[in-house]
């Protein structure tokens, strides 16, 4: 009995699908008209809603840019110590980026900190910006970018006047640092700064390398000096300071026993380069410096960089990591190539009475600068 009511069910079920079929083969769409109309409806509006979200979301994304277009970034700056180089680079980091960042429609506040040649300043003042949550940490010299790099691996940190970054233990290599550290070099081709000394001093059998022994990009350069003095057949004696109450002694003996000075980029030696000149001119001896301001206090010759180009190299990496993500840890160590010159003080070549023949094809440092 059950077997016959389920065949008529299913006998009944297929009529009544026949007989649906024959209406919509015979013409009779309204259901069909209907279910299109009632489709296209809800396409329609799906659509509409569609337009309606993508312009919202459009609307809020100009909303965003324009709020990240007024945004005022916070960069602290940590300047070992005040002298001329380390001025010009903080000061070309400053109005470099400053000036990109207010051409894009940003603002900028600095938080500018001397550590006065104190390492312990370095490392508070490196403390207070990340504390403050800084945007960006601009170091300026090694000891301040040592002391910022052991205090954060987080906050992005940008260093200028720093010979090499990989010997300062800051980052892995200079082409591809990976740590939260880059930033531009101050390295001036050093093999020809002892060309330079061979042309000046061309009978020089001793000379004496002056610096200080706590600096890491000062062992760099010395280190370049002494394989360039030593391919060149010419000896020398490296003299070192502590610090800059060892200056005074340590210039005496270097001058009694030197044909000439050579100076690398020493932050200590330069901000005491007027005790090494009142004991360089009476005794008549040349310094060949690292850098031009250098050579202004009292130097004979130098082949420089320009620190605020330096400068403003290192503000346009904070750009780029400021504004457009980059990761410091891919940015690789920039140098400084274009306006380097050979060039002298015409004050020291006074009064160590200098042969000017020797000083052909340097130019004359514009002593007012």
């Amino acid at each position: 009995m059950k077997k016959k009511i389920l065949a008529a069910v299913l006998s009944g079920a297929m009529i009544f699908s026949l007989a649906g079929c024959a209406r919509t083969a015979g013409g009779n769409t309204t259901a069909t008209e209907e279910t299109q109309t009632e489709a296209a409806t809800e396409t329609a509006a799906a659509e509409e809603s569609t337009e309606e979200a993508a312009e919202t979301t459009e609307e809020s994304t100009d909303d965003a840019a324009q709020a990240e277009a007024g945004k005022t970034f916070h960069v602290g700056v940590i300047q070992l110590v005040e002298h001329p180089a380390l001025d010009a680079a903080t000061k070309g980091f400053e109005e470099g980026l400053q000036a990109a960042l207010e051409a894009d429609g940003y603002s900028v506040e600095f938080d500018y900190q001397n550590a006065q040649g104190e390492q312990a300043n370095c490392a508070t003042i490196a403390t207070k910006f990340v504390n403050d949550k800084d945007d960006l940490i601009m170091a300026n010299a090694t000891p301040a970018l040592q002391a910022v790099a052991a205090a954060t691996g987080d906050i992005p940190v940008v260093g200028t006047s720093i010979t090499d970054y990989k010997s300062a233990g800051v980052i892995n290599d200079n082409n591809a640092p990976g740590t939260n550290v880059t930033g531009a070099s101050d390295l001036a081709p050093v093999d020809e700064q002892i060309a330079l000394l061979q042309k000046l001093v061309p009978d020089a059998k001793q000379v004496g390398i002056l610096y200080c022994s706590s600096e890491a990009n000062s062992k760099f350069q010395v280190d370049l000096a002494a394989a360039a003095l030593d391919a060149a057949g010419i000896s020398y004696k490296e003299y070192t300071v502590a610090d800059s109450n060892e200056i005074q002694s340590v210039v005496t003996n270097a001058i009694a026993n030197s044909d000439c000075l050579y100076i690398p980029t020493d932050n200590t030696i330069a901000d005491n380069m007027s005790i090494v000149k009142n004991a360089a001119w009476p005794a008549k001896l040349p310094i060949i410096c690292g850098e031009e301001n250098m050579c202004k206090n009292g130097g004979l010759a130098t082949l420089s960089i320009s620190y605020y180009d330096l400068g403003v190299t290192a503000g346009k990496q904070a750009y780029e990591i400021l504004v457009n993500g980059k990761n410091p840890a891919e940015m690789p160590i920039e140098y400084v190539s274009e306006g380097i010159t050979n060039e002298y003080n015409p004050e020291t070549a006074a009064a160590i009475e200098f042969d000017e023949s020797l000083l052909e094809g340097l130019v004359a440092i514009e002593m007012g600068e």
